[in-house]
């Protein structure tokens, strides 16, 4: 739980106009507005947002350690394409959009697996090298005029960090060092602090993923935030006591939240976990640190290990969580023991996302028709908030989204909230690993 801001923001252009109640407009002060119910539930406003965020912003994809050898690829979901991500024989990742440019089919059809010297499509056997180029076809050599680069498979750009295939589906992309690497320096002061835990060097010690009811934007807001810490998370608040506050780790650049003086580990019952990894300094040992890296990555930072949340935004009502416990080679190799190390942060997962699917229903209500209110520690939501309405008015003006509707965030008034299921229960996990 963190702040991705060092102070409260004032209001900006394209924050979220004043909040109506009953008596008109409520002015500035103690509580600020949030967005509108109908940005969390309508399927306009998601579609907007799978364009105009998911598929211009860089998305953390896959974990590079899961694809070690040539041939290895993993089918990943980046905004509403299928994206193909391939380790190539020089050792590289590239990632491509799983389409065959015949007629459209899906080229792979599992989640992963390993293929030899060509990516083969199931339905007319065109086949394509590991680095996307054409190899062969059904009577292709009797088609000479068909270049085979150019209807070779077609690429996506990705970048490796932190032991992870970034993706993004922009033609232009952003800057991943303003955009990526820019939100761990906006929240560590420096981005070579998260170089002390080495992520890429560190082995899944577990896999969980979560199956959320609940929209993406309300996942973000409760890892900002630590105002729902005390009456939710009393596993987490008995290892970081300042959380109890209701201010999250922090508002100060470069702080980390201090383990409580009679805990050894990060674990739940704050019993000793494992030894410090080795580039951890002493400034960092016994701290928590968390970095929102928008729109779906979140990290947390302890002295024995690392924990990785990504996204995928299924529907305006249903999220895909996958967490990852990264923990030193040697830790894991051996076998030990790691779920007492695990199951606190599980545990916090699974309390945030009840909440949030607790929340989801009531975004349709008609007492949430504009939306609620953000107390002090919670005013930096609101930059989370512009943001999103920045992405989707960007897109608008660059005619990438809205294709002439008018549509919340994109300049025109709000499309009216349509009701989504909501009805596939509480959250699901699935796990794997040690």
């Amino acid at each position: 739980m963190q702040s991705d801001s060092a102070a409260t923001p004032a209001a900006s252009a394209g924050a979220p106009p004043a909040l109506v109640g009953p008596s008109g407009p409520v002015a500035g002060g103690s509580l600020i507005p949030t967005l509108p119910g109908s940005w969390y539930t309508d399927p306009g406003v998601f579609s907007r947002e799978q364009q105009a965020i998911f598929g211009r912003q860089w998305l953390c994809a896959a974990r590079g350690g899961d694809m070690p050898a040539p041939g290895q690829f993993q089918v990943v979901t980046a905004g509403s394409e299928s994206v193909l991500v391939v380790r190539q024989r020089d050792g590289r990742l590239q990632a491509f959009l799983n389409v065959c440019r015949h007629r459209g089919a899906r080229l792979c059809l599992e989640e992963s697996g390993q293929v030899g010297r060509y990516l083969r499509c199931p339905y007319h056997a065109w086949s394509y090298e590991l680095g996307g180029r054409l190899a062969a076809a059904p009577n292709l050599a009797r088609m000479p005029d068909v270049d085979r680069d150019t209807y070779g498979l077609i690429p996506v750009a990705l970048r490796e960090w932190l032991g992870y295939a970034w993706v993004c589906l922009a033609a232009q992309p952003p800057s991943f060092e303003d955009t990526v690497i820019g939100a761990v320096t906006e929240r560590l002061g420096d981005p070579r602090v998260i170089e002390s835990y080495a992520p890429a060097d560190l082995a899944v010690g577990r896999r969980v993923t979560y199956d959320v009811t609940a929209n993406w934007k309300l996942i973000v807001e409760n890892f900002m935030e630590c105002y729902h810490c005390a009456p939710i998370h009393p596993e987490l608040t008995s290892v970081l006591p300042e959380f109890t506050s209701g201010y999250s780790a922090q508002y100060h650049v470069g702080h980390g939240a201090a383990f409580a003086d009679r805990v050894a580990g990060f674990t739940v019952d704050g019993s000793p976990g494992f030894g410090r990894l080795p580039k951890v300094t002493d400034d960092q040992d016994r701290r928590y640190y968390a970095v929102t890296i928008r729109p779906q990555v979140f990290v947390n930072l302890v002295p024995d290990h690392v924990i990785v949340h990504r996204m995928i935004p299924l529907a305006p009502d249903r999220t895909i969580v996958t967490c990852d416990w990264l923990f030193d080679t040697a830790v894991v190799a051996s076998g030990q023991d790691l779920s007492r190390s695990v199951e606190l942060f599980d545990r916090v997962n699974q309390q945030d996302f009840a909440a949030c699917e607790r929340t989801q229903p009531s975004m349709n209500s008609r007492a949430y028709r504009d939306g609620g209110v953000l107390v002090p520690s919670e005013h930096h939501i609101a930059g989370f908030h512009a943001w999103v309405r920045d992405r989707l008015a960007e897109a608008s003006e660059l005619g990438q989204c809205c294709a002439g509707e008018t549509v919340p965030g994109c300049g025109g008034a709000l499309s009216q909230a349509r009701p989504t299921s909501g009805t596939r229960g509480g959250v699901s996990r699935a796990a794997t690993g040690n």
